[in-house]
């Protein structure tokens, strides 16, 4: 990528960054989508950049991921940051405290066998069991793409609970709790020490990040996309490996500024 690409922003010195908060997604974001959930790589030295980015921000710095917590933790150990997980079902706002979770209602036991079903008549469809919300992945199946959205879709109205919604992400569909959001999430940890009083900059990938997205102007704050341009946002990235040279330069205190494809 030339330099001459990239706009500059925000000038990288400690006045700036006292005031700002780095909020994340993960997958597709911050990591390169991988054919199922648990195939993830998480490049060696990222765990390091972001606990130093997260040293230059006096803590301000969050994962925002559909991915349980638990799991998050796991792929960035020994590094804990706070963490939104499962959409907003799950929040740590404190690196080492509790997990706030009960924020959801859970999927019925009878309408995940019927959605565990549907994929198992597709080759290749990987379910993942969040335990508070369900998804089926199909990006290692996707000429029966159609089939499975048309089969979930078809289950979804049948059952016909308001409670619940259905998201559609890049080759995934998820029904989840209706009741929180990554935008509503956001908004409870933007009240918690170090992040209140701060401007974020929230940076995602997917249609489940267009809640987070949302809220950025309530707190000064910025959105940027990664991959393509989203309605409404003017700055991004094109992919996860550019959001992560961001970081590295961001850790490294380099005072050329915030710089996004324009």
């Amino acid at each position: 990528m030339n330099r001459r690409d990239w706009k500059f922003l925000v000038p990288l010195d400690s006045r700036d960054l006292s005031r700002l908060a780095i909020l994340l997604d993960v997958d597709g974001t911050l990591l390169d989508i991988a054919p199922t959930p648990q195939q993830v790589q998480v490049p060696g030295s990222l765990p390091q950049t972001l606990a130093r980015v997260r040293g230059r921000v006096g803590g301000a710095l969050a994962l925002v991921s559909g991915r349980p917590i638990a799991e998050l933790d796991a792929f960035f150990a020994p590094l804990r940051l706070p963490a939104i997980g499962g959409h907003g079902a799950e929040m740590r706002p404190v690196a080492d405290g509790a997990i706030l979770d009960g924020r959801a209602l859970p999927l019925d036991p009878a309408f995940k066998q019927r959605l565990k079903a549907i994929a198992a008549g597709y080759s290749g469809v990987v379910v993942e069991d969040k335990g508070y919300s369900l998804a089926l992945h199909y990006r290692q199946a996707p000429k029966q793409g159609l089939g499975v959205v048309h089969e979930v879709k078809r289950a979804f109205d049948a059952w016909a609970n308001n409670s619940f919604e259905l998201l559609a992400g890049k080759a995934v569909l998820e029904i989840k709790f209706a009741g929180f959001n990554k935008g509503t999430a956001v908004r409870d940890l933007m009240t918690y020490s170090p992040f209140s009083g701060r401007a974020p900059i929230f940076i995602g990938d997917d249609r489940t990040d267009e809640d987070a997205f949302a809220v950025m102007s309530d707190f000064n704050g910025q959105a940027m996309s990664v991959g393509r341009k989203f309605p409404g946002i003017e700055d991004y990235f094109n992919a996860p490996a550019d959001v992560r040279r961001w970081l590295e330069r961001l850790s490294e205190g380099q005072p050329e500024g915030l710089a996004v494809l324009s």
